[in-house]
C-alpha cells in the first residue's frame, strides 16, 4: 500500500475509534468529521505532489477547490509541503493553521486556535520539529526552530518558543502580571485629552 494512503488509513482509524456507536455510524460520523476531511485533502495534496506532471494538470484543481473548501469551512489550514505523520487527529474544526515548512510526528493530536509556525530570527528563524504522540490543547501556539519531544502535552493557551524534552506537560502559568501602566492610549492621544 502507498505510505500516504496507509498515514490516511491510521488517521482516520484514530478518529474512528474514539467515536461512540455502532460501525456505520462511527463511519459515518468519522467521514463528517471537520479534522478527517482536512486530512483526507492534505494527504491527497501530498499523493497529487509525487504524481506525473499530466495527471497534476487534471487534478490540480479539485485538490485546489478541496483545499480552499476545508480552509473557508472549517477553520484548518495543512499545507501539503508540512510533514505530518500518520494517525494525526484534529476533533474539531477552527482556526488551526500549520506551516508549510512544520514537522509533526505520528499519532499527535491537535485541538482548535493552535498555530504552529514560523519565528526566530538570524540562525534561530524556523518551525517547530514536533515529535510522536504529542497533544497540543486549544490554543496553543507552537513557534519557531524548535524540537518538541515525544509524549509531550502542551496545555491550552501556552506559548511554546524552547524545545521541550519527551514525556514533559507543559502548562501556561496560571493568572497574569502587570508588565506597564502606560495603558492602551498612545501618548499623543494622553496629551490631546489632558490639554481639552
Amino acid at each position: 500500500m502507498d505510505p500516504i494512503f496507509a498515514a490516511l488509513r491510521a488517521d482516520i482509524r484514530r478518529t474512528y475509534d474514539l467515536l461512540e456507536g455502532g460501525r456505520v455510524r462511527r463511519a459515518v460520523d468519522c467521514a463528517r468529521t471537520p479534522g478527517v476531511q482536512a486530512l483526507a485533502v492534505y494527504r491527497l495534496g501530498q499523493w497529487l505532489g509525487r504524481r506525473h506532471a499530466l495527471a497534476r494538470v487534471f487534478l490540480e484543481p479539485f485538490f485546489l477547490v478541496a483545499q480552499f473548501l476545508v480552509r473557508v469551512m472549517w477553520g484548518i489550514e495543512l499545507p501539503r509541503a508540512a510533514r505530518i505523520g500518520p494517525g494525526l487527529y484534529i476533533g474539531h474544526f477552527g482556526g488551526i493553521i500549520v506551516s508549510p515548512q512544520a514537522v509533526i510526528g505520528a499519532h499527535c493530536s491537535l485541538s482548535p486556535g493552535i498555530i504552529i509556525g514560523l519565528s526566530g530570527q538570524g540562525d534561530r528563524l524556523g518551525v517547530p520539529v514536533i515529535g510522536d504522540g504529542v497533544y497540543i490543547a486549544p490554543g496553543a501556539k507552537v513557534i519557531g526552530r524548535i524540537r518538541i519531544g515525544d509524549n509531550v502535552k502542551i496545555g491550552a493557551n501556552a506559548v511554546v518558543y524552547r524545545d521541550i524534552p519527551d514525556n514533559a506537560i507543559v502548562a501556561l502559568d496560571p493568572g497574569y502580571r502587570i508588565i506597564s501602566f502606560s495603558g492602551n492610549v498612545s501618548s499623543h492621544a494622553r496629551k490631546a485629552d489632558l490639554a481639552a
